[in-house]
């Protein structure tokens, strides 16, 4: 059943979702919130923007244009109706469609900044998949891979681009790798803890420009929620909440 929500604590955003569908998380806004903005950024494109928190969030920080591409026609068309419930027609542009060779339809060399919050886990046979295809697709890479998302984002991108993306830590070195061979060099690096007192990290956000020199730098850790299981500041900030229970 559709429901429209606020997009967390900004009231002055709604977004259309359906829990048996599709529901955004909240790896989407912390990525957003990682999006380094300027005031010469014009152009922005989000590879799988599912119902479309990504985009949405970014009209807070910037004035650039924004596409988002989604596969799921059912989904795509959540973000549509999201879009034009908030009356941003004007800068945001949803995409019904496949990644791979994206740049051919919304041009070459043309982003500023590609954005992605991938499917997180590789797809075999074997693997414990949900039996909701929307979620397996937004999970498992069954229609795209790492790389395939990599080397269509350096058709995508200006020279000097960016591609922000959040994944998992266990697939860091594949996406140093994958990465490298797409000649992306990683800018700023943060992990992401679910608590101050996790011995490991989960995830990582990650900005790496195309054709740039190496000079990496990693942020101070992330962590999501503090050793009483409450958000964290930054979270809330992130998130734009109150500190309460009911909140998570």
């Amino acid at each position: 059943m559709e429901v429209i929500h606020e997009l967390l604590g900004y009231k002055n955003i709604k977004i259309i979702q359906n829990s048996d569908m599709f529901s955004f998380s909240g790896d989407s806004m912390l990525l957003a919130y990682f999006i380094n903005t300027y005031k010469k950024l014009a152009n922005i494109i989000d590879l799988g923007c599912g119902n479309g928190p990504i985009p949405l969030y970014l009209t807070l920080k910037t004035k650039a244009k924004i596409i988002g591409v989604e596969i799921q026609t059912a989904v795509s068309d959540m973000a549509s109706r999201s879009v034009e419930l908030n009356g941003l027609t004007e800068q945001i542009k949803i995409i019904n469609a496949d990644i791979k060779n994206i740049y051919k339809q919304v041009g070459a060399n043309k982003f500023d900044v590609v954005v992605c919050n991938p499917p997180y886990f590789k797809y075999k046979p074997s693997s414990n998949i949900n039996k909701n295809d929307y979620l397996t697709i937004a999970r498992h890479e069954v229609k795209i891979t790492l790389e395939d998302i990599v080397a269509e984002s350096n058709k995508l991108l200006l020279d000097g681009g960016s591609l922000c993306m959040i994944h998992r830590v266990d697939r860091l070195a594949e996406i140093i790798s994958v990465l490298d061979k797409y000649n992306f060099a990683i800018k700023r690096m943060q992990f992401v803890y679910p608590k101050q007192d996790s011995t490991e990290a989960l995830q990582v956000l990650i900005e790496a420009k195309n054709n740039a020199k190496c000079g990496m730098k990693v942020l101070k850790p992330f962590y999501m929620y503090d050793i009483n299981g409450e958000y964290t500041k930054e979270a809330l900030t992130v998130f734009n909440l109150k500190n309460c229970s009911a909140c998570k």
